[in-house]
């Protein structure tokens, strides 16, 4: 302990002789590059607020959590998405990836000081209580947490399960913030759900791209394969947040036979990565129609913006939320790392993902349809006295259809494109 004293003391002084030294060097040379050149009043200027604090400040400020906030500061000032993880936050990001974690079930990014959500994840307390992807977080509990760094306020809306947080909410359209109560659960992530829109059509729906779940999509194709003759899939990307790259990749093979899937760009040798597809798929050659909204980012955007560029499927909804950027774990200590924008993303086109996102080949926004009642004693053939009986038809899926429409409008369509798309290929052949 004393010889930690002793090093928490020589700190300060250290830095201090550090800064002069660098001081010295740059005031005594001279270099033709200005960009090259050590920032003399920068430095001067650091080490100047520095000590201004200590002396100056109404409580005392150990010299450790004056050179992290130093460094939360320079790295959240580049990009939403760079960031400087502690001890807890290197363990939480490692969770995270593995599908399973505690708190509520948002995934969120920082936007003018306040805390955006990206997507709600399905499934969990963000979805069940109506946050939307877009809605603003100013308030956690009864602490305004504009300024407040995106880990920071990730650590407040976790916390044990079973525990209730107040969240105050702004969302577009609505002139006043309103407040939402959660529950805190456990967060256990199935990222790939299936189900049968009607005979031969399928929907798979991938909420979050983990570590496994392109071998969860494979088994949704297998089983909605196993259930009859399948003409179509909806894979529904809407409001999935993203996740792991490596992830992405592999669902897009599971369309693709060859070509480039995505591939990035940045400073580093290492930073500039392509990724293309194997001949082995696992949907082969049946229709697909993706489904994407603002709310889907990141890895969600590589797999729409591949299929896309490919012709393989037809992309349709709203634009995407635009997180084109790769984030590399960069680790400093045993426990601590650096979370560090090093590349961009492009689609096999060449298109950049960042800011502009995917726009869909077929926009149709979120809505609600109503049925028109038919007016009062129309006639038909049918009513007619004497009319010719016709062949008997097989039942139609109209009532079905109608309850989809009314539930989900973009997943509704979706499944009529996908019709579309087969009658046109059964005249073909």
């Amino acid at each position: 302990m004393k010889g930690l004293r002793i090093y928490q003391v020589l700190l300060p002084i250290t830095l201090f002789a550090l800064l002069c030294s660098q001081l010295a060097v740059a005031e005594e040379t001279e270099t033709e590059n200005e960009t090259a050149s050590i920032p003399v009043e920068e430095l001067r200027l650091f080490a100047e607020v520095f000590d201004r604090i200590k002396s100056a400040y109404v409580e005392p400020v150990s010299d450790k959590k004056l050179l992290e906030d130093a460094i939360r500061g320079m790295l959240s000032g580049l990009d939403p998405h760079s960031a400087y993880l502690d001890a807890k936050a290197y363990e939480n990001l490692q969770v995270h990836t593995s599908g399973q974690f505690g708190g509520l079930g948002i995934e969120v990014g920082l936007q003018d000081g306040f805390i955006r959500v990206i997507a709600p994840i399905d499934d969990t307390p963000a979805q069940r209580a109506g946050i939307q992807a877009g809605d603003l977080i100013t308030k956690i509990g009864d602490e305004s947490i504009q300024g407040v760094s995106l880990n920071e306020a990730v650590d407040k809306m976790r916390g044990q399960i079973g525990t209730r947080v107040t969240l105050t909410l702004m969302r577009e359209g609505i002139e006043k913030p309103f407040e939402l109560t959660l529950e805190r659960a456990s967060i256990s992530v199935t990222s790939v759900r299936h189900r049968l829109l009607e005979t031969s059509y399928g929907m798979i729906r991938i909420s979050q791209f983990q570590n496994n779940t392109a071998e969860q999509l494979t088994r949704s194709i297998e089983a909605l394969k196993a259930m009859g003759e399948l003409k179509g899939i909806v894979l529904d990307l809407r409001n999935n947040p993203g996740g792991v790259l490596q992830a992405a990749v592999q669902v897009s093979d599971a369309f693709l036979s060859d070509g480039l899937i995505v591939y990035t760009d940045g400073r580093l040798p290492n930073s500039e990565l392509s990724f293309s597809a194997t001949p082995e798929t696992a949907a082969g050659d049946i229709p697909v129609v993706v489904l994407i909204n603002a709310g889907s980012a990141s890895a969600s955007e590589i797999v729409a913006g591949a299929l896309q560029d490919h012709r393989r499927a037809i992309v349709m909804g709203t634009d995407s939320f635009g997180k084109g950027s790769v984030q590399t774990i960069l680790p400093v200590s045993v426990d601590r790392g650096v979370k560090l924008t090093t590349a961009r993303y492009y689609t096999p086109n060449g298109r950049s993902i960042q800011a502009d996102g995917i726009r869909p080949d077929v926009v149709v926004e979120d809505a609600r349809i109503t049925r028109i009642e038919e007016t009062a004693g129309q006639l038909r053939e049918r009513d007619l006295s004497g009319h010719l009986l016709g062949e008997e038809h097989a039942e139609t899926n109209d009532e079905a259809d109608e309850m989809l429409g009314q539930r989900d409008y973009q997943l509704y369509e979706a499944l009529n494109l996908l019709k579309a798309l087969n009658i046109l290929r059964s005249d073909k052949g």
